[in-house]
């Protein structure tokens, strides 16, 4: 078969790049002061305002020094000092040194600055116990760090806490970023009970909204939480007109399998449409992708783990490029040897759970988690890593090498 060994399914990579084909990028931006922006996606270049450092400064606690004057003498006198934020004012008499701070201004005229502890205090002056100290030794140059007009930031850029430091240090105050992508979701299902409530015979309680609502936040969304819907013709097709009105994408979990009473598939068909369903991949097989509306659709599993796990794997990269963001990338897989086998049936990719950790030589090693069922949520909870099975591939023994992909943040 030209896809995979199971008819029907389509391969994840396929469909992955059908989705992000059929995503759009929001247009809608707003300017933010710098202490909102953390995990914003920004939607325009930022360059740099100023020079940084602004002036020439001190990289040591010492003294500046004119190499001409210190190959003169050894032992100059004191002449001033120079802080941060408090300059040298006045002259600086030939034959002599300035007593100067880290991050402080460099005198005009000086040549390096010579660390305090190659220096020793006299009753002429300050000897130094050091060769001649070599042109801009312990000077950090105007513009050393960043230029005016310097590209810092590019469009497209989700901002961290190591970029609001760097913006912070050129003067911006605000940024222009996108608008948050807006997610509307809901559980479907009869069975389902709210936690806290007593369970009658053949409930559960909904947990698959827990896993996801903090996925979608994480992953930079607003969330339109809109709770658990009975399996009800009219009121999955009121939810689904209420979703697709106020939100960017519409992500349902449960009621994309085949039973009697799974009808999000049947209502999207009438509202909306499907661009695939069924996917060549263990846990999440029944994933749904299409458009209701103006909105885009993400038909989840209804079991916990794959619901998680789809939303990680295929919802994440279409938020990402959702809310313009350019840069984010799917985890790299990394070779690993097996401490526990893992069962497998050729015809999907899948995504088992594991535990990985690093030996003596520095070598991957990953062992499984136990139960991999697609309900059993502690193997997700315990592990750290997915072990990625090919599509091909059959059953994996101890001591065999398997890809694996490490948790990004967004798990953590």
């Amino acid at each position: 078969m030209d896809c995979c060994d199971a008819p029907g399914l389509m391969p994840i990579e396929q469909a992955m790049a059908k989705i992000l084909e059929s995503t759009f990028t929001v247009n809608e931006t707003e300017t933010l002061p710098l202490d909102k922006v953390i995990g914003r996606v920004l939607c325009s270049d930022i360059t740099s305002p100023i020079h940084v450092p602004p002036f020439d400064n001190s990289a040591m606690d010492g003294y500046a020094v004119r190499i001409a004057d210190f190959e003169q003498q050894s032992t100059l006198p004191l002449a001033g000092q120079s802080f941060a934020g408090a300059p040298l004012q006045g002259e600086w008499p030939p034959l002599s040194c300035i007593r100067i701070m880290t991050g402080a201004k460099i005198p005009a005229g000086c040549d390096a600055v010579i660390m305090q502890e190659l220096a020793t205090v006299t009753d002429a002056g300050i000897k130094f116990d050091s060769a001649t100290p070599k042109h801009n030794q312990n000077i950090r140059p105007l513009g050393d760090d960043i230029q005016v007009g310097q590209l810092v930031l590019s469009k497209g850029k989700r901002l961290t806490a190591r970029d609001l430091p760097m913006l912070a240090s050129l003067g911006v105050a605000q940024v222009s970023v996108y608008r948050k992508p807006i997610v509307a979701t809901f559980s479907t299902g009869d069975e389902l009970k709210p936690v806290g409530a007593a369970l009658g015979e053949g409930e559960i309680y909904d947990s698959n909204r827990y896993g996801t609502i903090p996925l979608f936040k994480k992953f930079g969304c607003e969330v339109i939480d809109l709770g658990v819907i009975p399996d009800d013709v009219e009121l999955l097709a009121k939810a689904f007109d209420e979703a697709k009105q106020q939100a960017d994408v519409v992500v349902t979990s449960g009621g994309v399998s085949v039973g009697e009473a799974d009808y999000t598939k049947d209502i999207l068909e009438q509202k909306g449409q499907i661009g695939f369903w069924k996917l060549a991949i263990k846990p999440g097989k029944p994933f749904a992708f299409g458009n209701i509306g103006d909105a885009l659709f993400c038909g989840l599993p209804g079991n916990p783990v794959s619901a998680f796990m789809t939303t990680y794997i295929l919802v994440q990269p279409l938020l990402a490029k959702l809310s313009g963001e350019s840069e984010w990338k799917c985890p790299p897989t990394l070779p690993a040897t097996t401490h526990s086998a893992f069962k497998k049936t050729p015809g999907r990719a899948d995504y088992q759970r594991g535990i990985y950790t690093i030996n003596e030589q520095g070598q991957f090693e990953v062992q499984s988690t136990g139960n991999q069922s697609s309900g059993a949520f502690r193997s997700m909870s315990l592990a750290n890593c997915f072990v990625i099975l090919e599509r091909e591939r059959g059953r994996v023994e101890v001591g065999e090498t398997v890809n694996i992909q490490l948790f990004n943040s967004t798990l953590y």
